[in-house]
């Protein structure tokens, strides 16, 4: 029960408010069931035989007593009466306290599913570079909604735990020897079944690995659909996957046989065991029926709420593995926090400088000893072939990456000393691979910032050479553009992410190649434009088209091992 005392020092309030509600209507399902008890001997003790009843024993005298104090008289209607007012009180207390985990239970994944994505964004860089996207989109899909119902699972189990205390207790007043003997008997079949609980929890382990694993070779496989079906290869993609599925298959089906024979093995030996003590009780020790037939309802319901217990414990055992493995990724994120630099608020109105700047990924050398101008309000561009560090750079101009030495300064300013999230918010970047959301031209624009206006929309669509296409769409700005952008053409795609990049009025315009997917009437219309834009920003791009090189004001050649050279 690690996983639900962690939770309830997590929630305190919401626990407390819990608990409270199952233990009053825990003692309002007691004080009926004792009602009982009186009623019993009322009911089987009419006409003549009434007076040749056995005087009121010890327990139910105590009940009588305590029924003359509240004022309920000991005839049937009134018993009954009582009966049924208690059952009304616990229906509602559970009810109150079932909403409460209710609650509960969904603020538990929502707030994982908050932790983990938030650590995960203000995680580095390269941590988050060595992240699979399938791990991470199944932790916030599939393993919070199973830690979610690890807790339900949890309190369930602490319900029908409160409640078997109640019957047993009414069992241990009427007959302490026999309770203690049946509970111990008791107790000896949930100890027999309890294989079955630590078989479930390794399926639950095993299922946890096994998702992560499976989702994140389907998110890159659905990444790739379209070449390894141009190419044939759906048969090696259904191998992948259908062995990783198989095995899934296989630990579900032990989840399965687990549950199962829990359930009717431990139902079987509870009923034979109320069987044998009814026997006992009446045929060797000739208790009086009503006693006997109230310790049968009580240890009954004892038995079968403990029952209970253990089957929503063990379905505790299979889910809290996704829990512990949402709190472990949150943790390593947490731990991969970036510096957001210092507390100058950043400037471009002289330029950035990189001064002998040195980078090394994995033991490999990038960069060796770059010097590096980017003047403000000019076209700067990086030509080279690819692995001369041009992507490097930009990285390091934005702060996802950290140069091993030298240094880079915004108007004089170290980059160390500079605000890192003012810095960005400064920046707009048009990445080399485009991809849109699954969502409408105008979302993937303003990407849902409600302080962006439809007339701002359109004025940067215009700006990036896309608003003549996309006013011809069937909805205009409201054309959802289907998973990654397929609806659109590629050179469409890619002046949406640049209307996306200038959208909210940059210092700096990062272009990774962003006018690769153009035809040559559309690349005139972006550069004339990225022309105009210069006198308002500053325009770093990454190209192998000559038109941009040759529009650009600075031009840094980079080869591969070699100094890096400066062109007019």
């Amino acid at each position: 029960m690690r996983l639900m005392l962690h939770l309830f020092r997590t929630y305190p309030t919401a626990s407390v408010l819990m608990v409270l509600a199952l233990l009053l209507s825990g003692l309002a399902e007691g004080l009926g069931l004792s009602a009982m008890l009186p009623m019993l001997k009322i009911a089987l003790s009419s006409g003549e035989a009434a007076a040749h009843a056995e005087p009121p024993g010890e327990v139910e005298q105590v009940v009588l007593n305590v029924l003359a104090w509240l004022g309920v008289p000991a005839t049937l209607g009134a018993l009954l009466s009582l009966i049924v007012a208690m059952a009304t009180i616990k229906a509602v207390l559970l009810l109150v306290a079932q909403r409460q985990v209710g609650y509960t239970a969904a603020r538990v994944a929502t707030d994982l599913r908050l932790e983990v994505l938030r650590n995960m964004m203000r995680s580095r860089w390269s941590f988050f570079l060595h992240q699979p996207a399938g791990r991470l989109t199944n932790a916030l899909a599939t393993e919070a909604q199973r830690a979610s119902d690890a807790y339900l699972h949890g309190t369930t189990s602490l319900t029908f735990f409160m409640q078997a205390v109640v019957y047993g207790s009414v069992a241990l007043a009427v007959s302490w020897k026999v309770t203690v003997v049946s509970l111990m008997a008791g107790a000896t079949v949930i100890w027999l079944s309890h294989f079955l609980v630590r078989m479930m929890r390794k399926a639950g382990i095993r299922q946890t690995e096994l998702m992560t694993s499976l989702m994140s070779h389907l998110t890159d496989t659905l990444h790739s659909v379209k070449p390894f079906k141009a190419m044939a290869r759906e048969a090696q993609i259904d191998e992948v996957l259908s062995g990783e599925t198989n095995r899934l298959n296989k630990t579900l089906r032990n989840q399965v046989l687990a549950s199962a024979a829990l359930d009717s093995g431990q139902d079987l030996m509870f009923v034979m065991l109320i069987a044998l003590g009814i026997y006992l009780a009446i045929g060797v020790l000739s208790m009086e029926f009503a006693t006997v037939l109230i310790l049968a309802v009580a240890l009954g319901r004892t038995f079968a709420f403990l029952g209970k217990v253990q089957k929503q414990y063990q379905k505790l055992a299979q889910t809290e593995s996704a829990y512990w493995s949402l709190k472990d990724t949150s943790a390593r994120a947490a731990a991969e926090q970036e510096h957001l630099g210092g507390v100058v608020t950043p400037t471009l109105e002289r330029g950035i400088t990189l001064t002998d700047l040195r980078f090394s990924y994995e033991g490999h050398s990038v960069l060796c000893g770059v010097d590096l101008e980017v003047p403000a309000h000019r076209i700067t561009t990086l030509i080279g072939p690819s692995g001369s560090g041009k992507t490097t750079i930009i990285d390091l101009v934005t702060g996802l990456l950290r140069p091993d030495s030298g240094r880079i300064k915004i108007d004089g300013v170290p980059f160390e000393a500079v605000d890192l999230r003012g810095w960005r918010q400064m920046v707009g970047y048009v990445p080399q691979e485009t991809v849109l959301l699954h969502d409408t031209v105008l979302h993937n624009v303003t990407l849902g910032d409600p302080g962006i206006s439809e007339a701002q929309v359109i004025a940067t669509l215009q700006k990036a050479g896309a608003w003549d296409f996309v006013r011809s769409l069937p909805e205009g700005l409201a054309t959802v553009v289907g998973e990654r952008g397929g609806r659109l053409s590629g050179g469409q795609r890619q002046r949406i992410a640049i209307a996306r990049a200038l959208i909210n009025a940059p210092r700096l315009l990062i272009l990774d190649e962003a006018t690769s997917a153009l035809d040559p009437k559309s690349e005139a219309e972006i550069i004339a434009t990225l022309k105009a834009l210069r006198h308002d920003l500053t325009i770093l791009a990454i190209t192998h088209n000559d038109a941009l090189a040759k529009a650009a004001d600075l031009v840094h050649t980079l080869e591969v091992g070699e100094p890096l050279r400066r062109a007019g």
